[in-house]
């Protein structure tokens, strides 16, 4: 009997095995990398320990314990083993992410996670099997993004290390990467990933204006690169996510079919390229985007995926949280913590 059993239960994990090949191969290329770098990290400690590690690079690792700290003690995150090791990526990239979306609608491609849910990106720490990925979504007719990425969080299944490439950013972007990151380790919604960035980003912006008042100032340089660099940011993704609502009434006049068009393409092209060239007015033209040239190749509809997933519930955090909260985060974050379930 019980060789039956045991028989039996072979056989179901090889049927899953072979109708989910691509899901395990992906699962094993994923667990290598990150096993590949907590092989190599180093604790923070004998990292600041170490004479030969620049006493510049010491500091930003010591900004960062405060930043994590400060996400504890004032806006409540949650404690964790986070950024306690160090990786050195020795000038490399660590991961790429794609995003897709339909043609011909805003409308993001969606992977399926076990456990975690949905997501409309895919990352990879194998950039030849990323650029693989890439392709069999072109050639099915996906309009692709690709990039990398300076940062991810586990949700606090493993100990996300510092790397190397964080050391390199200004106080205000090294502090709201942190607590973006952190945040996912305090509240993250299974299958729904725009709220969860949404409010990471929210935090972010939030928690890195608030300690670099605390640690520098009112009247610091560091807050104030940070907030005229936010001011632009802001103003290019409210742009973005408006030039999301010029496309979306374009494609209404299409219709649903996706089959690739010559008269749609160019059309769409148009569209795109008016929407990008129209941010050259954001701040009175003192940063525009005519300035750094369009890039190319000219994107598509996947480059705004991620204005939708990082920065469209902007505005309805920000009015709850003074609103209702009468600006009071930890209050906010409770009542969010609450109100949706976490992982």
């Amino acid at each position: 009997m019980i060789k039956k059993i045991l028989l039996s239960l072979l056989i179901l994990c090889v049927i899953l095995g072979i109708v989910n090949r691509d899901l395990l191969s992906y699962g094993w290329m994923q667990a290598k990398g990150q096993i590949s770098i907590l092989m190599n990290v180093r604790d923070v400690p004998d990292v600041l320990a170490d004479p030969s590690f620049p006493d510049s690079l010491k500091a930003r690792i010591r900004l960062i314990e405060e930043i994590k700290q400060f996400g504890v003690d004032s806006l409540g995150l949650t404690p964790s083993k986070n950024y306690t090791t160090f990786y050195d990526q020795h000038g490399k990239p660590l991961i790429w992410v794609i995003t897709a979306s339909d043609r011909y609608r805003i409308k993001p491609y969606q992977w399926e996670f076990p456990i975690l849910g949905a997501f409309p990106y895919k990352g990879f720490f194998d950039s030849t099997r990323a650029v693989s990925e890439e392709k069999i979504l072109i050639d099915a007719g996906y309009d692709t993004d690709i990039g990398e990425v300076s940062a991810w969080s586990t949700l606090g299944y493993l100990k996300d290390p510092i790397l190397s490439s964080m050391l390199n950013r200004k106080e205000g972007s090294l502090a709201n990467l942190i607590l973006h990151e952190l945040t996912h380790g305090t509240l993250f919604v299974k299958n729904n990933l725009e709220l969860n960035e949404n409010l990471a980003s929210f935090v972010g912006d939030l928690g890195a204006i608030r300690f670099l008042k605390q640690k520098y100032g009112a009247d610091s340089q560091q807050l104030a690169q940070y907030e005229y660099s936010k001011k632009y940011n802001d103003a290019y993704s409210k742009h973005v996510l408006g030039g999301i609502k010029k496309l979306d009434s374009l494609y209404l006049t299409f219709g649903d079919d996706q089959k690739p068009d010559v008269r749609k393409d160019s059309l769409k092209k148009e569209m795109i390229i008016r929407i990008l060239n129209e941010a050259d007015t954001l701040l009175g033209g003192k940063k525009s985007l005519k300035a750094r040239s369009l890039p190319q190749p000219l994107p598509g509809n996947a480059y705004f995926i991620s204005y939708q997933t990082y920065k469209s519930k902007q505005n309805s955090f920000k009015q709850e949280y003074e609103t209702k909260f009468n600006s009071d985060f930890k209050k906010y974050l409770g009542y969010l913590k609450n109100k949706y379930p976490s992982l």
